[in-house]
């Protein structure tokens, strides 16, 4: 399995997250994922910047790194003409190093153009067609698309790679790793769940799959039970709720039903390896091929030094 680091957008600044890939590629990691968000889940996690700027930072701040969205929504805050411009874009400052992943999105970040927020199958289809969208663009030639969601007339992106980004597609059920499997060079999941691997590779996909681990780097448990409940009690609401919330202020109203319990089942705490070992081994179990390692903690360059033994593994 191939360990990688998360670049978390919705908790650290611009620069930070840019000093945060220098250091990861210092460090031997070979790639990075890093998420495309307009709100933070909680409004203790403070940020979201643009996330095409940031990689466009990036890009010059690097040399190996491989770098991934993980992911973004070419639904309805950015039409997927403007995903495609962006991710043609981000391959050529990143000579051949960027892929795309993408999915359906949440309500927290798509609301904010004021359209209505459709139903998961409706979203399905329209995940559909953007990616038709977004494959013809990258051809370099004209296109024009009448569909039942999107309609583009005429549209050309100049700057295109010789090689199209990887495009990588989220999957959380059976039917999304279907579509995983018609349009995606790999697939990415946030759970170790085989019933949607499975449905993956019946499907005809193939790798690489991309899941994450998300924990916190404290001194103790305790220690990262407190600071994970503060800035990410998020990863322990479970179900699709987090697809439909709109504010992080409604995120922090549901996170007060979350105990500690629940964070523990759902997180590495601390700085025992052998506690994020078993978070590795739960997606590698299932068939997973690359995993990156998400921390929630402020201490970003403690947590690298930390987790380069995975890679090295």
């Amino acid at each position: 399995m191939e360990i990688g680091y998360w670049l978390s957008s919705e908790e650290h600044a611009p620069s930070e997250l840019v000093a945060n890939a220098k250091r990861a590629e210092d460090a031997g990691f070979s790639y990075v994922l890093i998420s495309d968000h307009f709100h933070p889940w909680v409004n203790a996690q403070g940020h979201s910047p643009f996330v095409w700027g940031v990689i466009g930072a990036i890009a010059q701040a690097t040399e190996r790194l491989r770098l991934g969205t993980a992911v973004t929504c070419p639904l309805i805050r950015m039409h997927p003409v403007l995903v495609a411009q962006a991710a043609a874009t981000s391959a050529l400052l990143m000579e051949g190093r960027f892929f795309l992943g993408v999915g359906t999105g949440e309500a927290l970040n798509e609301h904010v153009t004021g359209a209505r927020w459709p139903r998961p199958d409706e979203r399905l289809d329209m995940l559909d067609e953007a990616l038709e969208i977004i494959t013809k663009l990258w051809r370099g030639e004209y296109e024009t698309y009448r569909g039942r969601h999107y309609t583009v007339e005429q549209a050309r992106v100049y700057d295109v790679p010789d090689h199209p980004p990887e495009l990588i597609v989220a999957a959380a059920a059976e039917q999304a790793a279907k579509l995983a499997a018609k349009w995606g060079d790999g697939m990415i999941s946030t759970s170790p769940d085989r019933e949607v691997v499975d449905a993956y590779k019946q499907a005809g996909g193939s790798e690489p799959i991309y899941g994450k681990v998300t924990g916190c780097f404290a001194a103790s448990k305790e220690d990262a039970l407190r600071i994970a409940l503060e800035r990410q009690p998020n990863t322990a609401i479970g179900g699709t709720i987090s697809q439909d919330l709109p504010l992080p202020r409604d995120f922090e109203t549901v996170a007060e039903l979350v105990r500690a319990d629940d964070l523990e089942g759902a997180m590495s705490l601390g700085n025992d390896p052998a506690v994020w070992r078993e978070g590795i081994e739960q997606f590698e179990e299932v068939g997973f091929t690359h995993l990156c390692l998400h921390d929630v903690s402020e201490d970003q360059a403690g947590f690298i030094e930390f987790a380069k033994q995975f890679v090295a593994a």
